[in-house]
């Protein structure tokens, strides 16, 4: 019998070619866990905005993967060891650090299976994926939870400067055309290096990271918290409110399977078991939009209206400030909804509400990133540049929104 090729290329728009390293990696690409990210949008509903935003998680992935590679020759290249097993360990840390988003990557979490999170439900995949490998992902998993001795390799999965970050800035300012975050990754890596079991910056890569911390800022507030894209995500997650209070009240929803089984069920960390991870991994973007789809004719008004404003995208309007909104504002509104479409205050407050947004692009006390000098004095960036902005930038920037309904007049 043949035996097949499992050392493959692919091409990857922003790097070119990425190559699978072996044939542990391939098979876990080839994993239907793994395949099931070609469905998950990493943008969420961004594409709403910018139209090219289609790119997958399963995109991410890989490119993550490709600058992990980068990473480990380099650090190697500097007499950093690191050995096979850790290498491939790396590689399937990096490529499964996402497996657990749901559909549109975070309305789930906020919506129907609302006290467990994606991390907690990648590391259950990975785990999974491990008893089918025969225990080929231990040390993976050990790196990725940061329970290996080695802390740097943990870094190069999870830190403020990570392979994750290094990648989705880079691919979301390509997807999106907004140039601002377009960082040199590559660059980036070519500065690393290890001292005292801790990723650092050589000291002639501090206008990269410069320039890496204020492409995370401009990208969070031009693209990622961008007020369209707020709209739709806060609408897509009373979506899937609204239609599990109908499931619960009896009434019967046209869905797949999958989603079913969670709109039925109130799903906890106690009770996410194996058969729940199955049906999880069922689940994706075109349940969620298909269902929508149907739910546009539904009886209920709520329903229908909110799946209405995301497939013909004829959103809520937003508002967006500085200072909290007078009080009383939102409750006005709301009268204003329960006159308007006939409904209760309740169902009106899935049309009127209020949150806050949040930018951060440096947690000066979480992982820092540490410039290293040719004296070996070890420095962290806000410290170590002259550019003030940096100081700015570690300090949170809070704003606050209120959706409500256009007036057509």
């Amino acid at each position: 019998m043949k035996k097949r090729n499992k050392l493959k290329i692919l091409n990857d728009p922003i790097y070119g070619f990425i190559t699978i390293p072996n044939e542990l990696i391939f098979d876990l690409l080839e994993h239907k866990y793994f395949q099931r990210l070609r469905r998950i949008s990493q943008m969420g509903l961004s594409y709403l905005v910018y139209p090219g935003a289609h790119h997958t998680r399963f995109h991410h992935a890989l490119g993550c993967m490709y600058l992990m590679q980068k990473a480990v020759r380099v650090l190697r290249f500097k007499d950093v060891s690191i050995s096979e097993e850790e290498e491939e360990a790396l590689y399937i840390a990096i490529l499964l650090h996402d497996i657990g988003h749901g559909p549109f990557s975070h309305a789930m979490e906020h919506s129907i299976v609302n006290e467990v999170n994606h991390e907690a439900i990648s590391l259950m995949f990975m785990e999974k994926i491990n008893d089918d490998f025969n225990g080929s992902l231990t040390l993976a998993i050990q790196i990725f939870k940061g329970e290996y001795h080695r802390n740097f390799l943990h870094q190069l999965i999870s830190s403020q400067l990570d392979m994750d970050r290094l990648d989705y800035l880079k691919r979301d300012s390509f997807y999106t055309g907004v140039a601002e975050g377009n960082i040199n990754s590559e660059r980036l890596i070519t500065m690393l290096t290890v001292v005292n079991d801790e990723l650092v910056i050589e000291e002639k890569g501090i206008y990269s990271v410069e320039k890496f911390l204020l492409a995370r800022r401009l990208m969070y507030w031009q693209v990622y918290l961008h007020k369209t894209s707020i709209v739709a995500e806060n609408v897509l997650i009373r979506v899937l409110q609204r239609a599990k209070e109908l499931v619960e009240k009896g009434v019967e929803l046209p869905a797949s399977k999958a989603l079913t089984f969670f709109l039925e069920n109130k799903i906890t960390p106690d009770n996410f078991t194996t058969e729940v991870l199955e049906t999880f991994a069922k689940l994706d973007d075109y349940d969620i939009v298909s269902a929508m789809k149907e739910w546009m004719n539904n009886d209920d008004f709520v329903l229908r209206k909110l799946s209405s404003m995301i497939v013909d995208r004829d959103l809520l309007k937003i508002k967006i400030k500085k200072k909290p909104f007078q009080k009383g504002k939102e409750e006005k509104l709301i009268s204003k909804i329960c006159e308007k479409y006939k409904i209760s205050s309740g169902d009106a407050r899935y049309f009127v509400f209020g949150g806050t947004i949040s930018n951060q692009a440096y947690h000066q006390n979480k992982q820092n990133i540490n410039i290293l000098y040719k004296s070996r004095k070890i420095v962290d960036i806000v410290k170590a540049t002259d550019e003030y902005n940096l100081e700015a930038l570690s300090k949170p920037v809070t704003k606050y929104f209120m959706c409500s309904p256009k007036y057509k007049h």
